[in-house]
């Protein structure tokens, strides 16, 4: 006989047996059985099929335990029920483009710079709960500029449940040509930080920042295809990457099993990007027909973040942009509508994505509806649509048995009325009650 004691005061002591009867076994110290999941029903009022686009009224969803167990017309006999009669209820919601690390108000060059990674995921938390409050209850991170990979550290923190969270995907740095919009060196040349690995010249130097990336466990890979608005340096209307870089990028993250989103706000850099075979275009600001087409034909997702650029032409000057930047938005927000009319005109999928602080986060809906898709088409893009995009479904997007209990609601009709998604009253993430305004909790 054997005995081995495993490190902490709390380990059990392990017995290993060497006879010829024990061979291999473990036994240990007899742990009480689980205990069973807790159940709960909820009664919604007026529950949203996303997919459907109607209401069921007086509907009772019963939890057990994270997931969803039933939706019927009653709930059992014996267990709490959650009033949300008065109320409207709807799936958790997703955002589909979030940068959560650091302080999202500090638009100056330099704000990153002056953060170490750790006080930038401590930044991150906080910003998790907020998108919380608004009832996103998963999320994509669209790539983050912290070399310490702060926002996957957060994700992997959630799933263990060391902190409260959105359920995440995410992508790592931003690949980027040198001087691109994903290059988060302002400085100047005799003032340069060192080269960073997410910094690609060249078809190859575009693999060794991918596999970079997947080393350290990113979900997703974030392609720089054309400058941007908030950078001091890049043209939005130019493309960066060449299409071999990113054909290439698509190529390693394809092969294993991740996929890619790109940055284009640029017509011919969306047009490269598309060819290249990226999964979605982020923002795709300056959408032309022939990139209309192409998207169209190849499937290709779009997320326009459409409220962001809005709020930059009047605010980006206030929290500390570089006066380039603020020329920038107000340069390219004459182009937003008519590109966003050519991608509803070529019917191209689109999921809901924000790019600004989670403050602000539910504003993107009525920015949607005012640019042309109607309230359930805004809807569906923070649920069915978002779930599609960021392979959840089988999880998430919709309220049925099977399903996490991500569970909404708001006060009032929001197929009437899509403000009303600016004041989520009822929050419940995976089982847990987060925000309970209507019975006076949070």
């Amino acid at each position: 006989m054997k005995r081995f004691l495993l490190p902490g005061a709390l380990c059990a002591l392990i017995t290993l047996s060497t006879g010829p009867a024990g061979l291999g076994q473990a036994e240990t110290n007899a742990q009480p059985p689980p205990k069973p999941p807790v159940r709960v029903a909820i009664h919604a009022g007026r529950l949203l099929d996303p997919r459907a686009g109607d209401y069921a009224t007086n509907v009772f969803i019963l939890v057990e335990g994270d997931r969803i167990a039933s939706v019927g017309a009653s709930a059992p006999a014996g267990i709490p029920v959650i009033d949300l009669s008065s109320q409207t209820v709807l799936p958790g919601l997703t955002d589909c483009h979030a940068h959560i690390l650091g302080n999202l108000l500090d638009e100056s060059p330099t704000g990153p710079m002056r953060m170490s990674s750790p006080m930038q995921a401590l930044w991150g938390v906080h910003n998790l709960q907020i998108w919380l409050d608004h009832g996103f209850t998963s999320m994509r991170d669209a790539g983050e500029s912290d070399l310490a990979y702060g926002q996957l550290a957060l994700r992997d923190a959630i799933k263990k449940g060391l902190i409260r969270g959105p359920r995440i995907v995410s992508a790592g740095n931003f690949v980027s040509v040198m001087g691109g919009h994903g290059d988060s060196d302002p400085l100047a040349p005799d003032q340069a930080l060192p080269r960073r690995p997410n910094i690609a010249n060249t078809v190859d130097e575009v693999s060794d920042a991918v596999r970079h990336d997947l080393k350290y466990g990113a979900d997703w890979i974030k392609l720089m295809a054309t400058g941007g608005v908030t950078d001091p340096f890049s043209d939005f209307s130019t493309q960066e990457l060449s299409e071999a870089q990113m054909e290439r990028a698509v190529e390693v993250a394809h092969r294993a099993g991740k996929r890619v989103m790109a940055h284009a706000e640029g017509a011919e850099g969306i047009k490269a990007a598309v060819r290249a075979g990226v999964d979605s275009i982020e923002h795709g600001t300056l959408l032309d027909e022939e990139g209309a087409a192409l998207m169209e034909q190849r499937g290709t997702w779009l997320v326009p973040t459409l409220y962001t650029f809005q709020f930059g032409v009047e605010n980006d000057a206030r929290l500390g942009a570089d006066p380039v930047s603020v020329a920038k938005d107000k340069a390219i927000i004459s182009a937003q509508q008519p590109a966003f009319e050519r991608a509803l005109k070529h019917h191209l999928k689109i999921a809901y994505g924000t790019d600004i602080d989670p403050d602000n986060t539910s504003k993107e809906f009525g920015a949607l509806v005012r640019g042309g898709l109607s309230p359930l088409g805004a809807i569906q893009a923070a649920t069915t649509n978002a779930a599609s995009l960021i392979g959840t479904s089988k999880d998430t997007g919709t309220i049925e048995a099977g399903k996490f209990a991500d569970i909404i609601a708001v006060s009032g009709d929001p197929l009437k009325d899509i403000t009303v998604m600016e004041h989520v009253t009822f929050v419940m993430k995976g089982g847990e009650v987060i925000k309970d305004e209507v019975r006076g909790a949070k």
